[in-house]
């Protein structure tokens, strides 16, 4: 062991004249691995919220979505979507027909965004409608591709949880939809309207979709549109979602000219902008708890060195040179810094653990769409923790330390 490593040991493990010096050394570790174990669970709750809210997302919209540029959709689609089933890194495509409407159940009413699917292809690019918590979806897929003359006479629809709620209308109702999208008629534009059976409602957790979206069979939307063989989007799931922008490129070029795609990044980029700035913010936040440790680190060095004063002279006077008492110090202060910081990891890694398994923080899932506190923690963010901790800390002793190897053996010696 070496001679600095081994004083430094001495020092922080020797019985002290002066108590307090020993209970700051104490404040010092505690206040470090407590800084340290608060930014790991805060991290650990960060991602955890942009986990979350990432797999949500995914399971509720297409990775990329291509769409026609100044026209009111394809037509004859089908040869187009098997041709961009067949691009590569496409894992599944699926056709759909967007359009604003109006659903109403006598007195109340809500705007609704419907989309027209294939229930069996968009299931393959989106969750929703596997997130139905009434009723069933499955009344979307006719059996064995025939529809029966009650799904004609009142086809089967899906909607999101808050806007069955606005409407107040539950599974089995009959609500009216209503299209601007309707028969030019000597007297003006007539809006096209159509009743619905309630088949199924869907709760997604995103308010967006809860509070505004609906489902319809491809065909029923077609005919309550006017639009017959029509299609305004086609969705697809591919097999990087990192590489939605790439793919997306690759699916507008292949497309041809008229077409323009959008992916999930692109959608939600203010979205994940603003949870990355408040990941940012929590670290230097609550970073601010290492700083006030290491502030203590810098005073429990300063009162040892004024304490050990007369064995500094002694050792300086026997030859130890003064980079050598520098670094007893510096040693003393990053031993300080190592101890608070494993014991924060250990603390901070186990409390986040114990969060993602048995979710013992609760939150209401009304206001929140989750209701317990989500846990990821991740060992990058352990290792940026643990060297800012480190390098404060070290920060922290270079004045005590400086302040040691400067004593001179003969002013200090003086009256013992």
């Amino acid at each position: 062991m070496k001679f600095e490593f081994y004083i430094a040991m001495r020092y922080l493990r020797a019985k002290r004249r002066q108590a307090v010096v020993g209970l700051v050394t104490l404040i010092s570790v505690t206040g470090v691995a407590a800084g340290v174990a608060a930014l790991v669970v805060a991290l650990a709750i960060t991602n955890g919220m942009r986990r979350d809210l990432q797999d949500r997302l995914l399971g509720s919209t297409a990775h990329v979505e291509l769409m026609r540029v100044e026209s009111d959709g394809m037509r004859d689609w089908r040869p187009l979507v098997a041709r961009m089933g067949a691009l590569p890194h496409v894992s599944a495509v699926a056709p759909g027909l967007y359009g604003q409407v109006l659903v109403s159940r006598g007195p109340r009413a809500g705007f609704a965004l419907i989309k027209g699917v294939i229930p069996a292809q968009e299931r393959t690019v989106s969750d929703l409608l596997g997130m139905v918590t009434a009723g069933s979806a499955a009344d979307l897929e006719p059996v064995a591709g025939i529809i029966s003359a009650a799904d004609l006479a009142l086809p089967p629809l899906v909607l999101g949880k808050d806007l069955a709620e606005t409407i107040g209308a539950t599974v089995g109702d009959s609500v009216l939809v209503t299209s601007p999208q309707g028969e030019l008629t000597p007297l003006g534009l007539t809006p096209q309207y159509r009743r619905f059976r309630v088949a199924g409602i869907f709760h997604s957790g995103f308010y967006q979709y809860d509070a505004a979206m609906a489902f319809l069979r491809l065909s029923d939307a077609q005919r309550l549109f006017s639009e017959p063989d029509l299609i305004s989007v086609i969705s697809f799931k591919v097999d990087d979602l990192y590489q939605a922008a790439t793919v997306g490129r690759e699916i507008e070029a292949a497309a041809g000219k008229g077409f323009q795609t959008t992916n999930w990044m692109e959608a939600n980029r203010e979205l994940f902008r603003a949870l990355a700035l408040e990941k940012v913010v929590t670290f230097i936040i609550i970073g601010l708890i290492v700083l006030v440790a290491a502030l203590n680190i810098l005073i429990a060095l300063t009162m040892m060195v004024m304490e050990k004063t007369r064995d500094i002279a002694v050792m300086l006077s026997f030859g130890v040179l003064p980079g050598q008492v520098r670094r007893i110090f510096l040693l003393q202060g990053l031993l300080i810094s190592l101890l608070g910081t494993a014991a924060g990891l250990v603390v901070g890694y186990a409390a986040s653990w114990a969060g993602a398994h048995y979710h013992f923080i609760h939150m209401s899932a009304e206001v929140y769409s989750i209701d317990t506190l989500p846990f990821a923690a991740d060992w990058k963010d352990g290792v940026l923790v643990s060297a800012v901790s480190i390098g404060v800390s070290v920060l922290a002793t270079l004045y005590p330390s400086s302040t040691a190897a400067r004593i001179l053996p003969a002013e200090a010696l003086r009256y013992e």
